[in-house]
Parts: structure tokens; C-alpha cells; sequence
């Protein structure tokens, strides 16, 4: 999935190129490429495919070329994860009735890849015996408010377990007694099931958008056209709200990846390296001085910055834009950005 605009990270992930297209941390490689590293390992190109927006499906090609250009699919319009799920599970029954599905964010961190390879396994294995709904969920390190939540029941000597809630984002003082509780776990929306059990889910569960999309034909000429003409009617629901919260099916095998969503600029700091100031920094022509805990991204290496007294900060200079905000605030970014839309020609900015 890599239809997101990524506005918490605004200036540098904008309408025309959004976070999942860049290399956040400096890796040299972008998230998409870096998640598409990671499955391919064990799924082979041929059977991986992209859903994004229809704006962004040439950027997807240019840098993923591996992956077969039909295998790159574009909405028509932003309707949340139930819409696209469906899409892409319909189009895979179609070419493969038995196929087992992964379903990934393209813009997640991933650390410990031998162990996530191993727990993927694990879920194609289950869900190719049961009928099962199969999500992971990172053991979490701190009570944080930013994520949502799985309970689970537990069971001895079992590697996965029955989902009993989820939880969207809660308030620091309910995290906390998540934490303390030691029966929840983090989502990080990466989804494992058969073609056959999520589409009997969606049936069940979402019927009118399940009709919706039974009315197209998939991987033929008139996909597209029909796609287009039922995007604008279908529901915005994610898949969490709409199936995983009312099925009684669902089960989340614990993992501990390395994982971190990269939702802020301040989880973006967490992971990057950092000199001995703990500045994070993208370029060599960055001086600091009296600077501590400062993420740092200047986009033009043809550019020199020198930064004295700032302390916990966020700094991000681009062609277009400059951001100076405290660590702390960095989920205002995208009140920022809905207040600098208001500006005159404030779009080109975007």
C-alpha cells in the first residue's frame, strides 16, 4: 500500500512527491525500495504488486522497475484501506483463487528482517491451513500514543494468538496501563490472509462495497473504466473499522522487528544515526554549535548550514520550503500545512 501523502513530513513529502518516494534516513534507498527489498527475499516480482494513487504510479515504475508495470495499480481517489484491500484481493483471486496474501505498508521500518521473514512465514503457513485473518503485532517499548493497539488473549507455548481488541490511539495514561497489562501489542497494519477468507470477510462484513467491486472484471481492459466509475460511491472505512474489528477470526502472531511506522519527524530521529551531539544529520556541510538533539535534512548538498543554539529541534530546508519546529510539536506539522494552504498560492508549496 503506497497511496499516502505523508503530511507530517511536509517540506520534504509533499502532494507530488510523498514520503514513501524518499530515502528518510539516508540509506540509499527510498521506503518503497526498502520494502520491496524485504518481500522480495521471499515473494518474487512477478507476484508483487503496488496499489498508490493514480498520480503517483510512474514514480512507483521509475523506482521499482522490477516489479511488471500492469502489477502497479492507481486509484482514482483516496478511499481509506478497506477500498484498496478489496481492489487488490479481487485482483489477485482472479489470476490465483488459492493465492495467500501479504499486505504491507510501503513506508515502514524494518530492522530485524531475518526475524520478520521468518514470522511472515509463519502466517502464509496458517493462513494456507485455516481460515484466518493474521496480523503482527510489535512488542511494544514505551506507552505511545501515536499507535493503535491489539489486545490478545494469550495462550502457553503458542507463537500466535486470538485478537480480542483493538484500540486506536489512545491517551498516555490508558497506553501506559496497556503496557503494564503486557497482553497489547502494537498494529502495525501488516496483514496476512488467503484470498478466500478476506473476501468472505468483506462479504460478510462490508457487502455493499463487496458488491461494488463484483461488479468489475479484473486484469482485462475494462478494469479500469469500471474501477473509475465505482471509486466515487465506495465507503472511505479502513480496514480495521470495517473488517478486523467485528470479525471473530482474526489472530496476531507477537513480533519484535525492529519496527517503527516513521510517522513524525521525531521517529525519524529515533532511527537515524547521530553524531556525538545527537544531532541527526543528512549532509557533511551541516556545522553545529551549542546544538544538541536536532533532526536535520538539507536537501541540497550544494547548500552549507551552520546551526547554534538549538536544542530538541526540527529543521528540514528544501527548494520550496524551510520547517523550524520544536521536536515536541512535530505533530502540528500538519496543522501547518492545512494553515499554509490558506496562504495566497500557498499550494505551490506543497
Amino acid at each position: 500500500m503506497a497511496g499516502g501523502i505523508g503530511s507530517r513530513f511536509w517540506p520534504m513529502s509533499t502532494q507530488k512527491f510523498p514520503k514513501q518516494f524518499h530515502d528518510i534516513l539516508g540509506t540509499g534507498r527510498t521506503m518503497i525500495q526498502q520494502t520491496f527489498d524485504r518481500i522480495s527475499q521471499m515473494i518474487p516480482p512477478d507476484n508483487i504488486y503496488v496499489i498508490t494513487n493514480q498520480e503517483y504510479t510512474d514514480l512507483t515504475h521509475q523506482q521499482l522497475p522490477e516489479i511488471p508495470t500492469e502489477n502497479i495499480v492507481g486509484e482514482p481517489a483516496m478511499k481509506n484501506t478497506s477500498a484498496c484491500n478489496l481492489y487488490m484481493a479481487n485482483k489477485i483471486a482472479n489470476k490465483n483463487p488459492k493465492a495467500n496474501i501479504i499486505v504491507m505498508p510501503a513506508d515502514h521500518l524494518i530492522l530485524k528482517e531475518k526475524t520478520f521473514l521468518e514470522k511472515v512465514q509463519l502466517a502464509f503457513d496458517l493462513a494456507s491451513e485455516k481460515d484466518y485473518l493474521i496480523t503482527l503485532g510489535i512488542t511494544p517499548t514505551r506507552p505511545d500514543t501515536g499507535y493503535g493497539y491489539i489486545q490478545f488473549i494469550p495462550k502457553k507455548e503458542e507463537s500466535f494468538s486470538k485478537v480480542k481488541t483493538f484500540t486506536e490511539k489512545p491517551s498516555l495514561e490508558i497506553a501506559k496501563s496497556f503496557i503494564d497489562s503486557g497482553d497489547f501489542l502494537w498494529n502495525a497494519g501488516i496483514f496476512i490472509w488467503s484470498a478466500k477468507s478476506i473476501l468472505s470477510a468483506f462479504k460478510k462484513y462490508l457487502p455493499e462495497m463487496t458488491n461494488q467491486f463484483n461488479s468489475c472484471d479484473y486484469n482485462c481492459s475494462a478494469e479500469k473504466e469500471c474501477i473509475n466509475l465505482i471509486y466515487p460511491t465506495v465507503s472511505k472505512i479502513s480496514i480495521d473499522n470495517g473488517i478486523l474489528e467485528k470479525a471473530d477470526n482474526v489472530y496476531v502472531i507477537p513480533a519484535n522487528l525492529g519496527w517503527s511506522d516513521l510517522g513524525t519527524w521525531t521517529s525519524v530521529y529515533t532511527n537515524a544515526e547521530k553524531n556525538d551531539d545527537n544531532n541527526a544529520l543528512n549532509s557533511k556541510n551541516v556545522l553545529t554549535y551549542n546544538s544538541k538533539g536536532n533532526v536535520i535534512r538539507i536537501k541540497s548538498q550544494n547548500k552549507a548550514a551552520v546551526i547554534d543554539g538549538l536544542k530538541n529541534y526540527i529543521v528540514v530546508d528544501t527548494e520550496k520550503a524551510l520547517l523550524i519546529c520544536p521536536r515536541d510539536n512535530d505533530q502540528l506539522i500538519k496543522d501547518y500545512v492545512l494553515d499554509l494552504k490558506n496562504l495566497k498560492h500557498g499550494d505551490k508549496f506543497m
